[in-house]
């Protein structure tokens, strides 16, 4: 049934809305005085107020919807849940028209929300939709830019061979020009928009106002953290300079990976507003009509991925904090006839040392289905009693499940039945009680996770990888550029190589020992081991065909749901 419309009192929508336009107002004020106005700066103002004047109405119009709908009903009866998630709903509706009409930040702000496991299932699928896409300014304007005394001067042309004017790519932020250098080197070039960090704190602040209004008008509003998190979120993206260190610690972590190309910053040419980079070729990694024309495997491309951010989750500890599918390419040159190139290196998560230790031993836990140092570990987290859903939220199985991956018909519907008593306020507790390295590593993983459905991959293939990565992790102290720079660094890795091996297939073999003993038909066991050997006849990669057969034939469920 469609969520029907809602009228609401025009008095109350008033007074929402002269007391938030006081605090946009303010934020407008605040950044108005912050520099000398220009007529670029008073037309930047003047399309501020119009943006703050849309986000007003959204927010009074869906402030209202909530109080005025829900008013008189009983909050666990069936009516409660069914309103609730209409009037989630037509809010989300309101913020994607919201975004889609103020572009920008609204957008990222859009993009950040969907991304938050806080937030009822109504938002995130609704804003997942917000594409970070705009029209590219003319070359002149951004010229402007890169004639700046701080960034590469009034002879800027002077350095390079030859500059696309046509940008390669625009998105919020920035705009992607291809060049030459004099050396005949092809280069990206990576320029802010003059504009950007005035209307980024101008749309923060009034974010921030709106959301301590809903506090103070509504005090059992609990997300006056998000404008906070998504505007020092965005702050460290306007700041190229940052960007690029990222992206040199990340290139030392996987200097010895084949299979992984980041971009070289050329920094003669990069400043805080303009970030010059190797350029590269290559599709999203989700596009399999280019993965069928190259010749390449999708099963390879997205093992080849899940190793990738598994070595950055279990052993670096230093996480690309956005992992879509067009910061990850696919390359036809490099071994085995692809590589990966990853792009976009603003946002990175470093993991506290003692968490990622333990990240490493719970991941070992949940494969052996070792419910005690599961529940012992959720504690460590801060979970407390929601620990016992960590099985569902990684590998989709119980806490009292046998099996490691995937829920028989039956334990689905038990799960049915025993996350429906769960109310939204659990969820927000349980997300709110996590540190937020763990949040961090969820956003990542729920990204990969994505992609991997896009590609039809099956999803053992995560499960295998980060198990051999969680393994390796939990011998080794954190490995970053630094200690890959020890003199017998080579030695211990080689041996601690060997090591995580022995360990990682003494885990799959106490796997197979406590599955192969279950109820499961051998005949239903043989016929899912044949069906994935048909479609993978060929396949070079014998060990990990190997493995992940043995896993189909002895700890998948008949009537397994994914």
């Amino acid at each position: 049934m469609a969520p029907k419309p809602f009228n609401f009192p025009a008095k109350r929508t008033t007074a929402i809305f002269l007391l938030t336009a006081t605090t946009a107002a303010a934020a407008a004020a605040a950044t108005a005085n912050s520099d000398n106005l220009s007529a670029d700066k008073i037309r930047a103002q003047i399309h501020g107020i119009v943006r703050t004047t849309r986000a007003i109405s959204t927010v009074a119009s869906t402030v209202v919807d909530y109080e005025f709908s829900l008013r008189g009903l009983q909050k666990h009866s069936d009516q409660y849940h069914q309103t609730i998630s209409q009037v989630h709903q037509r809010s989300a509706e309101r913020f994607l028209k919201l975004c889609e009409a103020n572009k920008g930040f609204y957008v990222k702000a859009g993009q950040f929300i969907a991304s938050q496991k806080v937030l009822p299932r109504e938002y995130s699928s609704t804003l997942s939709s917000l594409q970070d896409q705009v029209s590219p300014l003319p070359f002149k304007v951004i010229e402007k830019v890169l004639k700046l005394k701080d960034n590469l001067g009034p002879d800027f042309s002077e350095k390079f061979l030859s500059i696309d004017e046509r940008p390669i790519g625009a998105a919020s932020i920035a705009q992607v020009h291809y060049a030459v250098l004099k050396s005949g080197q092809e280069v990206a070039i990576k320029v802010q928009y003059p504009w950007i960090e005035q209307q980024m704190h101008f749309d923060t602040r009034t974010m921030y106002f709106l959301s301590k209004t809903i506090a103070w008008l509504y005090p059992q509003y609990r997300f006056e953290w998000l404008p906070l998190a998504f505007a020092k979120t965005v702050s460290s993206e306007l700041d190229f300079v940052q960007e690029a260190r990222n992206s040199e610690r990340a290139a030392k972590n996987f200097r010895n990976n084949k299979m992984v190309r980041i971009p070289d910053v050329f920094w003669e040419l990069t400043t805080r507003q303009v970030l010059t980079m190797q350029f590269y070729t290559g599709h999203k990694i989700d596009d399999l009509d280019f993965l069928n024309e190259i010749g390449v495997d999708p099963e390879k491309v997205a093992k080849s991925l899940i190793e990738l951010f598994a070595e950055m989750i279990f052993v670096h500890g230093y996480i690309h904090g956005d992992p879509h599918p067009g910061n990850v390419l696919v390359s036809p040159e490099g071994h085995n006839g692809f590589s990966l190139v990853l792009l976009d290196h603003a946002v990175y998560r470093e993991l506290d040392e003692e968490f990622r230790e333990d990240f490493c031993q719970l991941w070992e836990a949940l494969i052996l289905k070792d419910s005690k140092k599961t529940m012992w570990l959720g504690e460590r987290f801060g979970a407390g009693k929601y620990s016992r859903y960590l099985p569902i939220i990684f590998t989709g199985t119980t806490i009292e499940s046998k099996y490691s991956s995937g829920m028989s018909i039956k334990e689905k519907e038990t799960m049915k039945h025993e996350l429906k008593s769960l109310m939204f306020e659990d969820l927000f507790s349980f997300m709110e009680s996590m540190p937020p390295d763990f949040i961090a590593i969820l956003h990542v993983d729920a990204l990969l996770r994505s992609i991997i459905r896009k590609m039809d991959v099956s999803r053992l293939i995560r499960l295998l990888t980060y198990t051999k990565y969680a393994v390796y992790g939990r011998l080794c102290s954190k490995l970053d550029g630094e200690l890959c720079k020890m003199p017998d660094f080579a030695v211990k890795a080689v041996f601690l190589s060997f090591i995580s091996t022995l360990r990682y297939f003494h885990i799959l073999i106490k796997v197979l020992i406590g599955a192969i003993f279950d109820s499961t038909p051998w005949r239903q066991k043989v016929k899912n081991i044949q069906n994935y050997l048909n479609c993978k006849i060929g396949s070079s990669d014998f060990w990990g065909l190997l493995v992940h057969s043995a896993f189909l034939l002895f700890c998948m469920r008949p009537n397994a749901s994914f």
